[in-house]
């Protein structure tokens, strides 16, 4: 014990830390991280109440009139990064929103925002853009109007009044259509997004407009998500949607909608095939148009002898492929599901529809449902399926 000493350099070193970094341990620079996430938190409150001096007190309200017109029950920013450059800096954030009736979870999308510092200290925003690597919202694009309709939403930028009530009709008419042939058990209300051009809805889904050329709508979990993810907003190609006719603008609505509807039940054990043809299905299913009418590419390659070996696999539905082969994947999906329903009924369509995404993985799930539901086996359902191309399409 000889030689120890109270006042020892590491004891005092220690206090020295623990005076810099706070009596909880947080670093001093951890402040202005507290501090932007306060300020983006006023931001927030000042959207909801569609306060614009409030929001430009936070910093530029430029993009205020694009938001003012959002019917939203939620709003907040999470800030995931900060980096300073002395009195700028750029955050990292994750905004949340819902839009009121129609979310029941919110959307979220990457952020990142320009900042400044004043003299006294105060940051505020400069700019509030998406994220490297993340899609744009509606508001990114334009000023935002919006059409309600009974049971649809429509949000468009760049489009005319009477243009956006003419898709809150057909989506008006989609829900019911789709709830009579899937059931209630979903929301019965569908949001559709309607941006000025193809490139618009490129930019919402974060993908290259090449992508999706003559695609006139798509429906995705959200915007920007994956294409593989459930369902929640219809995005509308306005370019590719102005060349469909009455009858075909129908059928593509209530398509999409289906999708909407069927979300909680289409997961990774749900093959395209199935999805999309169900969503056909449904969408031709009060049309009284003939096979022949609906699937004319697959018609055409039936008739010269080409009849699909097997169904179609879920690269067969890529947007970037050929157009005939892509028809033909929608037009074998559609098929197969058509023939589900007359065989076995359509109430059985979507109870086999139902089973397959209850496995959550894709290994054995039609399998299962095939033999559990329709009392088959893939091999016989395949044989079966184009037996009844040549009958429908021959």
């Amino acid at each position: 014990m000889a030689g120890r000493r109270s006042g020892s350099p590491v004891v005092a070193l220690v206090l020295l830390l623990v005076f810099l970094t706070g009596c909880g341990g947080r670093p001093a620079a951890d402040s202005a991280t507290a501090d932007v996430q306060r300020l983006l938190d006023r931001r927030a409150v000042a959207v909801l109440d569609r306060d614009e001096r409030a929001y430009a007190r936070t910093g530029t309200a430029a993009d205020f009139a694009r938001l003012r017109a959002l019917p939203l029950a939620d709003w907040a920013y999470r800030v995931t990064g900060l980096h300073r450059t002395g009195d700028t800096a750029t955050a990292d954030a994750e905004l949340r929103y819902r839009v009121a009736g129609y979310d029941r979870a919110p959307v979220t999308a990457g952020r990142t925002l320009r900042l400044s510092r004043d003299a006294d200290g105060r940051w505020s925003v400069d700019a509030d853009r998406p994220a490297r690597k993340s899609a744009q919202q509606l508001w990114d694009q334009g000023a935002v109007q919006v059409v309600r309709g009974e049971r649809s939403l429509v949000l468009g930028v760049g489009q005319s009044g009477r243009s956006l009530r003419g898709f809150a009709d057909l989506a008006d008419r989609a829900v019911p259509a789709v709830s009579e042939a899937w059931g209630t058990d979903w929301g019965r209300r569908v949001v559709l997004l309607v941006p000025k051009s193809l490139e618009g809805m490129a930019g919402l889904l974060g993908s290259p407009a090449s992508s999706y050329r003559g695609i006139a709508a798509v429906t995705t979990g959200e915007t920007g998500a994956p294409a593989q993810a459930p369902a929640d907003r219809v995005i509308v190609n306005p370019d590719a949607f102005s060349l469909l006719g009455t009858f075909g603008e129908q059928v593509v609505v209530t398509h999409e909608t289906t999708h909407v509807a069927t979300r909680a039940h289409t997961t990774p054990a749900t093959p395209l095939w199935l999805s999309e043809g169900y969503a056909d299905w449904v969408g031709y299913r009060a049309t009284g148009r003939t096979p022949r009418e609906a699937a004319p590419e697959l018609a055409r390659a039936v008739t010269q002898g080409r009849i699909p070996s097997a169904l179609p696999a879920d690269k067969d539905f890529g947007f970037t492929g050929d157009a005939s082969r892509l028809a033909r994947a929608y037009e074998s999906g559609w098929t197969a599901c058509r023939l589900i329903a007359d065989r076995w009924g359509e109430a059985r369509l979507g109870e086999f529809y139902r089973a397959v995404g209850e496995h959550r993985k894709r290994a054995g799930a039609v399998e299962e449902a095939m033999r559990e539901v329709l009392g088959t086996t893939p091999g016989a359902f395949s044989q079966e399926w184009r037996e009844y191309l040549r009958v429908q399409l021959g």
